[in-house]
């Protein structure tokens, strides 16, 4: 699996870190959502797919292993 966020539509709401903490942070100055693992390790598949299911504002799109488009999960 394969993580983009789109940093122009985070909000900062924070859900994702607190779903996949080894996966996103926030940054200081604006609290908008960091990409820590662009590629998270399969024991972070659920709690990503979660984090995307969270994001008020649809900024985590996940490309699945095989497909060549984005499609979004949140």
């Amino acid at each position: 699996m394969k993580v983009v966020v789109e940093q122009g539509k985070c909000i900062g709401a924070a859900n994702c870190v607190r779903a996949a903490r080894r996966v996103f942070g926030q940054r200081d100055e604006d609290g908008l959502v960091v990409l820590l693992q662009e590629h998270p390790a399969e024991r972070d598949a659920d709690d990503v797919r979660a984090a995307a299911d969270l994001c008020p504002a649809q900024a985590i799109a996940l490309i699945q292993d095989g497909e060549t488009g984005v499609s979004a999960e949140g």
